[in-house]
């Protein structure tokens, strides 16, 4: 039932998207990952020396894998025990990796990080996205700290998949950074479906350019020339 509720407003969600903002394929778009962890996106940004940031490794990290095949310097974060101990058997031994075991939220906090209703499913959710009791705690900070504190000047991909908490994540990219040149968010459900435009339509503003959706996956570039909106 719960997946069927998921098509509908996937459905209804692509219905009500305007005309400028839905999907408008740009060249050289790849699929990177497995069918269950992969993602969309731009060839040429996926380029040896590339910085990218994984949000929600879960206990597929498929894409950051084939990043870091490319010569991507990947981070990895996440901060449920299951998904540590899966990226602690599969993460690559060169120097491409590193892994952070720290949420995404829009400022620093202790927060609690709800199970999901199927035991089965490894992420967990700080908007307690299915209602249920069972939590852990864990720190959460936001982008531009976590990059501060790694060292890097800039971000060139971002993928989240982190239960919900991508809207008040993109909020504080927008306010305070990085704003990457591909942004690659699993808006998770469920949610209301204006939520998901609301979102849609500020990354629009912001000078993003909604490139693919894949089910609930949605790749953005930022548009060619464009001088971001935000930070500003």
């Amino acid at each position: 039932m719960g997946r069927l509720r998921n098509r509908v407003r996937n459905y209804i969600l692509r219905a009500l998207l305007p005309i400028w903002l839905r999907p408008r394929s740009v060249p050289g778009l790849i699929r990177l990952g497995t069918p269950y962890g992969g993602w969309w996106v731009p060839e040429e940004a996926v380029q040896a020396g590339a910085i990218a940031y994984c949000a929600g490794a879960g206990e597929d990290i498929s894409l950051d894998l084939e990043l870091c095949e490319r010569g991507c310097r990947v981070t990895t974060f996440d901060p449920t025990p299951r998904a540590i101990a899966h990226v602690e058997a599969h993460a690559p031994a060169h120097g491409h990796f590193r892994f952070v075991p720290v949420g995404w939220w829009g400022e620093e906090a202790e927060l609690r990080f709800y199970a999901p209703s199927d035991p089965a499913w490894v992420s967990h959710s700080v908007v307690n996205l299915h209602g249920t009791r069972d939590f852990f705690v864990a720190a959460v900070r936001p982008v531009h700290l976590l990059m501060k504190d790694l060292g890097d000047d800039h971000v060139d991909l971002i993928k989240m998949d982190i239960e919900g908490a991508e809207y008040a994540v993109i909020d504080s990219l927008l306010e305070q950074g990085p704003l990457p040149g591909v942004l690659c968010l699993e808006f998770d459900q469920p949610e209301p479906v204006r939520k998901t435009i609301r979102a849609v339509r500020k990354l629009q503003r912001a000078g993003y350019r909604l490139v693919r959706i894949e089910s609930w996956n949605y790749t953005f570039v930022m548009a060619a020339g464009q001088v971001p909106m935000a930070l500003t």
